[in-house]
């Protein structure tokens, strides 16, 4: 069991595996680095390594968890582990904390995989490939109410009708639920308020790495448009939708998902 303390008061714990090229996974809201399960053998020639983020999985809580905080800690784990072309993937939040981070963490990447994404969680009158304000807004009332039932429905909303079968659930379930540990509730509820007010359209231009963009066709927390938006914006992008899966292609799929994230590696360059 490994940690790095940070500057910023948060005590991040990480698993890794393997050595080469740095390979770090990055967690969405409310969940840990345990969602990578099936990823621990991705490429027997990289260094994968996971990461919990502060207040989720076994890293401690900490003060502040806006966006800011989550890339600042990323930011200082990048520079206390001395990472360097490395490759980031980021899911869900994982994605918006990665291109929060993007400026100051460039120089030390190759490229980025971000899985089920949006740059803005929520829609706007410019931007319809989000949930409904309200909604984000009704979830923080769902958690106060009833946070054990909440969460159980959120986990179960982010797999699509008929994508896996009751078996392949159940082992999700113990491997990657049971087998970690609950993020801190405070922390959950705090990084909600991410999802219904950070806005990272503006700086994708500027993500000149190459970026795979990996998003379910049928994932009904950040639609698919998500990511296709996303396409359109980086300059580097490829854009891979994965029919008849939701929010978590990657525990659902890994027979494909991970052929997709493996070939995408090995046709990176390697940086100075």
């Amino acid at each position: 069991m490994a940690f790095v303390e940070t500057s910023g008061g948060a005590r991040l714990h990480y698993d890794e595996i393997g050595s080469g090229r740095p390979v770090v996974f990055l967690h969405g809201w409310a969940m840990s680095a345990r969602v990578w399960r099936f990823q621990q053998q991705l490429d027997p020639a990289c260094r994968l390594i996971f990461l919990d983020q502060r207040g989720h999985g076994q890293s401690s809580p900490a003060e502040g968890y806006t966006v800011q905080d989550f890339a600042g800690d990323l930011v200082a784990f990048f520079e206390k582990m001395e990472l360097t072309d490395a490759v980031l993937i980021g899911w869900s939040l994982g994605v918006q904390v990665s291109l929060q981070a993007f400026p100051e963490l460039m120089s030390r990447l190759a490229a980025l995989v971000l899985v089920g994404g949006s740059p803005r969680f929520t829609s706007s009158d410019d931007y319809p490939h989000g949930q409904a304000p309200l909604e984000v807004k009704g979830m923080g009332l769902r958690l106060r109410r009833d946070y054990q039932k909440t969460m159980g429905e959120f986990f179960k909303g982010m797999f699509a009708e008929g994508e896996m079968d009751a078996a392949q659930y159940q082992r999700i379930v113990h491997e990657i639920v049971m087998g970690g540990r609950s993020a801190d509730p405070d922390a959950v509820r705090q990084a909600l308020q991410i999802l219904s007010t950070v806005d990272l359209r503006e700086g994708l231009p500027a993500v000149d790495r190459p970026v795979l963009l990996v998003h379910g066709e049928l994932d009904s927390i950040c639609p698919a448009a998500a990511s296709a938006y996303m396409a359109e914006q980086l300059p580097r992008a490829t854009l891979r939708i994965m029919a008849g899966c939701g929010h978590a292609p990657f525990m659902t799929r890994p027979e494909e998902f991970n052929p997709l994230v493996r070939e995408f590696l090995v046709s990176l360059p390697v940086y100075g």
